[in-house]
């Protein structure tokens, strides 16, 4: 092994063990899960899907999308339908739009080397107003039928915090 590929090694675990309280101390998240795309690209067939269990309705929720990509990203924005199916086997669509980019076209997520990561909240003080299993799934809504240089989409949801 050569010694770049040592310290790169090195630098990978030293921030990992960095990120690790942070997750560790995430008392707020209900759920939290990224999904990998094709590496072809999103297509708009192939949906990313993700199952939760809820059992508390009387707090408050708040939404976040994920989404991991390479700067060769062509868009500042991603559209996304969101589907959801509840316990009882109702089904809901949204459409959601997520802004990657500034308006000076600078990235708006996180970023290692040429890959950022974006978590984007786009619903807050939502209930479910069931106890059961949910069903959610993504699908990219962009008017490509595969949107490249899309690695990854993901989930979270967390409760609000109490107020003050």
């Amino acid at each position: 092994m050569t010694s770049k590929n040592l310290l790169r090694k090195n630098k990978l675990l030293f921030v990992l063990l960095l990120a690790l309280p942070l997750v560790a101390c995430d008392k707020a998240r209900v759920f939290e899960e990224n999904t990998a795309v094709d590496k072809a690209g999103w297509e708009q067939n192939k949906p990313v899907n993700f199952e939760v269990n809820i059992d508390d309705t009387l707090s408050s929720y708040r939404f976040f999308m994920n989404v991991r990509h390479a700067e060769a990203y062509p868009y500042s924005n991603l559209y996304v339908f969101m589907h959801t199916r509840l316990p009882d086997g109702q089904m809901a669509r949204d459409t959601v739009e997520l802004m990657l980019q500034d308006q000076e076209g600078n990235w708006t997520g996180s970023g290692l080397g040429d890959i950022f990561d974006h978590q984007i909240m786009f619903r807050k003080n939502l209930r479910f107003p069931r106890k059961g299993t949910y069903q959610f799934s993504l699908e990219q809504a962009m008017r490509t039928p595969i949107l490249p240089f899309v690695m990854e989409m993901g989930l979270r949801i967390e409760k609000e915090p109490l107020a003050k």
